[in-house]
């Protein structure tokens, strides 16, 4: 860990990514592309000095309330976070000037925080996002080993659906050669029913690969799977869209399954959704 400095927390479209860089070791990570201008390891994290204060200084210049989303680039519940705490603080700067947050993880860490979403929610909208690819256990362990399991996030969903905090899950990526299956797919969305997600998104069955997480990735198959690089190299080559040889027919499936049972699939649909600051009626207490 170490810490550097900067002047927003907030971006201009409203993101609050508050750590760069992650512990949870997923082999497909988009977040190591070279891109992305991470000039340190990548497991070293990088935490935003004096975020509390700046996100503070950020949230009262703001002209009214709105959605917050934090997680795209980092998961605010790196293990980092039980020692720190800055994703908890945060969420309680967002609660006490009334701003809405929609938060994306894949760890069970953020019912933790359960007591201040419940707040958040009750005055406007706290949307949880959970990742879920794999729906084999010992699978999801090789491809995502160090954070929850897709069992122990689905039985975190079913608490924030006991809660009445809406959520949504982000089925994505789906590798190709590997958890591209018609069986993974129903497991997964047989979860995502029974917790009564409020959408399912999904950008297609495939990833991305590009400088910098190709190389990881890469390592990783050869480790765990030997034989699947050489796939990947003769079906893409350097391509950024490796889209899964069943993509057609996984979609199909999704999508039959999501109008079936009324989920939200279309992406601009959940982003709208996502993005919509809801200002709850609040009651008056008579003291």
């Amino acid at each position: 860990m170490h810490y550097s400095s900067y002047k927003t927390i907030l971006s201009p479209n409203n993101n609050m990514n508050l750590f760069r860089g992650c512990t949870h070791g997923c082999i497909y990570c988009d977040s190591r592309s070279d891109c992305y201008q991470i000039n340190h390891p990548f497991e070293d994290i990088e935490v935003k000095e004096d975020a509390l204060e700046i996100l503070e200084s950020q949230l009262m210049r703001k002209r009214k309330p709105c959605m917050v989303t934090t997680g795209a680039m980092t998961d605010p519940y790196i293990q980092l976070e039980e020692r720190l705490n800055i994703t908890r603080d945060s969420l309680a700067l967002l609660n006490k000037y009334g701003f809405g947050v929609s938060i994306q993880t894949k760890s069970t860490r953020i019912l933790r925080d359960l007591d201040l979403l419940k707040q958040i929610n009750k005055k406007t909208k706290a949307v949880v996002q959970m990742t879920l690819t794999t729906y084999d256990e010992e699978l999801c362990k090789i491809l995502e080993p160090y954070v929850s399991t897709t069992y122990e996030r689905f039985e975190t969903l079913q608490v924030f659906q006991k809660e009445q905090i809406p959520t949504i899950v982000w089925l994505s990526p789906v590798l190709p050669f590997i958890n591209d299956s018609e069986e993974n797919l129903a497991g997964v969305l047989n979860y995502c029913l029974k917790a009564d997600v409020k959408g399912i998104m999904c950008f297609g069955f495939g990833m991305t690969l590009r400088e910098g997480n190709r190389e990881y990735f890469y390592q990783k198959l050869e480790r765990h799977f030997p034989g699947i690089k050489e796939k990947y190299q003769r079906a893409f080559g350097n391509q950024y869209i490796c889209n899964s040889p069943n993509h057609s027919k996984l979609m199909k499936q999704f999508i039959n399954f999501c109008q079936k049972h009324q989920i939200m699939w279309r992406t601009d649909e959940i982003f709208a959704y996502l993005n919509k600051f809801e200002q709850k009626e609040q009651q008056l207490t008579l003291f």
